[in-house]
């Protein structure tokens, strides 16, 4: 009778209840989140749904390579999907999405070449996805003829024979027009006007690299300014912030001196390295500004924020002042502060406006009838797209 007891007292039955309802609330969660992952499948619906059909992998052609063309057809049946995934693998062996699109054709880039991928297409209907069979494994490739890059060897083409042609008209003498820039035709007077003062002309190449661009345009303008203040008999002061641009800028005037006969009027120091440092260097050039008094300054070449410092300076000295650059943030100051402004391209068109010679002036005159050409190019195609809806994009690419 103890024992009776024992097994069916009180706690004994506290336990088993609760062991009996934690059991079936375990069933009951678990059923629930069944439910919630996986939803109950009607075979009569079930058997509506299909994968896309016939789906192909191929290598897109005519290009550099890493790029695979895939393509499928509409499901059978009536149900239509609300969308397409396609997914793909490498030799990994794992599958990864490429898009989700509701095309029917897609081009997966950013591939690697002579390896093979193996695709496939999950049809979308609602919460239910109907995976495809995967195609064979496609190689993508590079090619050596690319059809899509034929425009840009046709403008090759183009831009080099117009070069060729305005290149021999200009050795043969034939006057090609080249539209006047004001500040480049004030720079006979700027530095007549040095030389009626008895002052110098104070020439700042930028404060940038012999990387840029703007340094290069600004040192072949050098050479010019430098041959008209030998022909005037004014010094020309040169103060650079980068030693290579220095030493370029050194043997550019020399070499001018000698071309024009005056090899014994160069002065080395006329041309020298001042400071390597932006701000360092404006108040170095704002000091030359001061003491020195030059006539005529140009401030040509790539300038930051230092231009204003340097173009007010100048511009309280009494100075004739020409600046360029192609800096749009620089302009507004150089355009205020200064009597001449070369904007944008007009510093890259100076060196043959000034020089004159044929193979400066008859590359200037191909890129203008080039821009002309593309800009023609640019109107007719709008216009074609507008008014017949020609479509000229490709498919949208996996990036």
């Amino acid at each position: 009778m103890k024992q009776l007891r024992s097994e069916n007292g009180p706690g004994q039955r506290l336990i088993r209840g609760g062991l009996m309802m934690v059991v079936f609330l375990s069933g009951w969660i678990t059923a629930g989140e069944t439910d919630d992952i996986l939803p109950p499948v009607q075979p009569e619906l079930d058997s509506a749904l299909h994968p896309p059909r016939n789906v192909t992998a191929v290598d897109v052609p005519n290009d550099e390579g890493g790029s695979v063309r895939v393509r499928w057809e509409q499901p059978e049946g009536g149900n239509r999907p609300n969308a397409y995934v396609l997914e793909f693998t490498g030799p990994d062996g794992l599958w990864q999405r490429a898009v989700r699109t509701v095309l029917m054709e897609y081009i997966v880039t950013d591939l690697e070449n002579f390896t093979p991928y193996r695709f496939r297409v999950a049809a979308i209907y609602g919460d239910r996805r109907i995976l495809s069979e995967s195609t064979e494994g496609v190689e993508p490739r590079d090619h050596w003829l690319m059809l899509g890059k034929i425009p840009v060897l046709a403008a090759i083409l183009i831009f080099v024979v117009l070069l060729l042609v305005f290149i021999e008209a200009a050795r043969r003498g034939i006057p090609l027009f080249i539209r006047r820039i004001t500040g480049l035709n004030a720079v006979e007077d700027a530095i007549g006007r040095a030389t009626e003062m008895g002052q110098p002309v104070l020439y700042v190449p930028g404060t940038s690299t012999i990387e840029d661009v703007a340094t290069l345009a600004s040192l072949n303008i050098l050479g010019e300014i430098a041959r008209r203040t030998v022909h005037y008999d004014v010094k020309i002061i040169c103060p650079n912030i980068d030693p290579i641009v220095f030493t370029i800028a050194r043997e550019i005037v020399r070499e001018t001196y000698s071309s024009e006969g005056r090899p014994d009027a160069f002065d080395p120091d006329s041309v020298f390295f001042l400071v390597p440092e932006q701000f360092a260097y404006a108040a170095g050039v704002d000091g030359i500004m001061v003491r020195q008094k030059p006539a005529t300054i140009f401030l040509l070449g790539m300038f930051w924020a230092e231009s204003l410092i340097m173009a007010e300076t100048g511009a309280s000295t009494g100075a004739v002042q020409i600046a360029g650059t192609d800096e749009v943030s620089q302009l507004p100051f150089f355009v205020t502060a200064c009597d001449f402004t070369l904007i944008g391209e007009e510093l890259y068109a100076a060196s043959a406006y000034l020089a004159r010679e044929p193979m400066l002036l008859g590359t200037l005159k191909a890129q203008d009838y080039g821009k002309l050409i593309f800009m023609i190019c640019m109107v007719t195609l709008t216009v074609i797209a507008l008014v017949t809806g020609w479509d000229t994009g490709e498919l949208v690419r996996v990036r």
